[in-house]
């Protein structure tokens, strides 16, 4: 299972830096939510496809890289937990943006296949423009 899970991971991985916004939800259960690190989350499998649709149009050179560490599978509720580091970057109108940090995913098993219900995402770094600058919005309450 651990490693149909890695496997699922390394097609979510490629088909974002191919930015392929067809094949970037086959790992997403219908109600995968995101929890970026900007504090935004984003609910259901198509308003994520068009989160991403919109993210390579206005950051044409973005890459989003996840890289697990630890994964957990629980057989007996058919989910997994999966933790490691990401990384993305892009060119800004003052340059390069490069963030990154720590990730957590939920993993349930659906008819034999590894799908994500959830993605949480903590910003540990970020260097590069007015964009490492400022706090998310949620942390400015």
């Amino acid at each position: 299972d651990e490693i149909s899970i890695r496997y699922a991971r390394d097609l979510s991985n490629k088909a974002i830096a191919e930015k392929d916004t067809m094949a970037i939800d086959k790992v997403w259960m219908d109600n995968f939510f995101i929890l970026s690190s900007g504090d935004e989350m984003v609910e259901g499998k198509a308003k994520n496809r068009k989160l991403f649709v919109d993210t390579f149009q206005s950051r044409p050179d973005a890459v989003y890289v996840r890289t697990p560490d630890q994964i957990h599978v629980y057989n007996a509720w058919n989910m997994a937990s999966e933790m490691g580091t990401w990384e993305g970057s892009w060119t800004g109108s003052e340059g390069k943006v490069e963030v990154g940090g720590t990730y957590y995913a939920k993993w349930h098993k659906v008819k034999s296949q590894w799908l994500l219900r959830a993605e949480i995402f903590t910003a540990t770094y970020c260097r590069g423009g007015a964009f490492c600058a400022s706090q998310p919005i949620n942390n400015q309450r």
